[in-house]
């Protein structure tokens, strides 16, 4: 039938999201903030393209002082009628946004930004090289100035 429509295909910025996709190990620090005391962790990520190559699926597990202290799912996507990356993030901490994170490309950063009635948070995710990525949350009650909550580096597993 000539009046179907072609199923979409991938476009060049949902590949762009495999340079995350594999097998990780991360140092961290974690900030004192109204959610957990501060201190070095450790966290083990996962990451694979899915679903026709749209979407990378992440998830990861921390661990501190020997126990897993935080877990996370993520799904990033690029949106291609708004020009903009998504991420839908999901933790252990139960919360979940109203919407998805959304921003972009700038240089060699991700740069995603999320608002809720707790404040706002950014995710940037900046590639160092094939095998180490770098990985920072801040939070922002006006999303104007941001503190950090979350660092950590990221090393591939081979």
């Amino acid at each position: 039938m000539a009046d179907h429509l072609d199923a979409p295909t991938p476009l060049d910025e949902h590949r762009k999201l495999a340079v995350f996709a594999g097998e990780w190990n991360g140092e961290e620090m974690v900030y004192p903030s109204r959610w957990t005391a501060g201190g070095p962790a450790t966290s083990h990520v996962v990451a694979r393209i899915a679903l026709n190559g749209f979407c990378l699926i992440q998830d990861s597990v921390q661990t501190r002082d020997g126990k897993e202290s935080f877990a996370t799912h993520g799904v990033f996507t690029y949106d291609r009628d708004d020009r903009a990356y998504r991420l839908f993030w999901h933790d252990s901490l139960g919360y979940y946004p109203p919407s998805p994170a959304s921003g972009g490309w700038a240089g060699k950063s991700l740069i995603l930004v999320r608002g809720s009635l707790r404040g706002n948070a950014r995710h940037v995710y900046e590639v160092v090289d094939d095998n180490t990525y770098s990985m920072k949350i801040q939070f922002s009650p006006d999303a104007e100035g941001w503190a950090d909550v979350l660092t950590g580096v990221y090393r591939r597993i081979h």
